[in-house]
């Protein structure tokens, strides 16, 4: 059986991972995981202090190349080493986590409907619409307490390129989506819906060819 691939893409706090995780609580070890974020590009070669000037909301922050290969090895039935990014020294570690091949493989991220050559190999692709002052609320939350971020870093780093980037990459990209749920993993709705769907293809495999 080919694994069923889900692309689940938003704008910075828009719910993907509450979504992710709604759907790791009901399948288990049926589901693996890639983040787009741990494959932000690695900066070994700068000082902190230029890596914490670069545009992480860019497209070409990350390593979408080693993202695809990883995908096809995933498909392809074989284990991943996968990332593992630092967002206190904003550069790609040295450590990597090992993704096992699985049934359904859930990837996550801001940007991943932008990129031509992920969008073609999702099977369904899921854009997380929510409202945008939520959005920045949750991500002020989320980077002072997860990411050791001062307050004042987070409101500066969302205007000069969170928003800007935003309006120009992620909100367009959002054409590109099979399903638009509002709300991520709140709306129970959507969330029944596609549970349903990745129950199907578990117990009976997709129907569906990929083009």
């Amino acid at each position: 059986m080919k694994p069923l691939i889900i692309g689940i893409a938003g704008g910075t706090g828009s719910g993907k991972t509450t979504l992710v995780n709604r759907l790791k609580e009901q399948f288990g070890e049926d589901i693996s995981v890639l983040s787009h974020d741990s494959y932000y590009a690695a900066h070994h070669d700068l000082t902190l202090e230029e890596r914490q000037g670069l545009n992480y909301d860019h497209p070409s922050a990350f390593d979408n190349e080693q993202l695809v290969e990883d995908l096809l090895t995933l498909r392809d039935g074989e284990a991943v080493a996968c990332p593992v990014y630092d967002y206190t020294i904003y550069d790609r570690t040295d450590k990597t986590v090992q993704v096992e091949p699985n049934k359904v493989i859930i990837v996550d991220g801001i940007l991943l409907f932008e990129n031509e050559a992920l969008r073609e190999l999702m099977d369904i692709k899921i854009y997380v619409d929510t409202d945008a002052d939520v959005r920045i609320l949750r991500r002020i939350m989320r980077d002072v307490r997860q990411r050791g971020r001062s307050l004042d870093s987070v409101v500066e780093q969302y205007l000069t390129t969170v928003k800007p980037m935003h309006e120009q990459f992620v909100e367009p990209s959002k054409r590109y989506a099979d399903v638009i749920v509002p709300e991520g993993g709140e709306n129970l709705v959507a969330l029944m819906m596609l549970i349903q769907r990745i129950a199907y293809h578990i117990e009976h495999g997709d129907i569906v060819s990929r083009q």
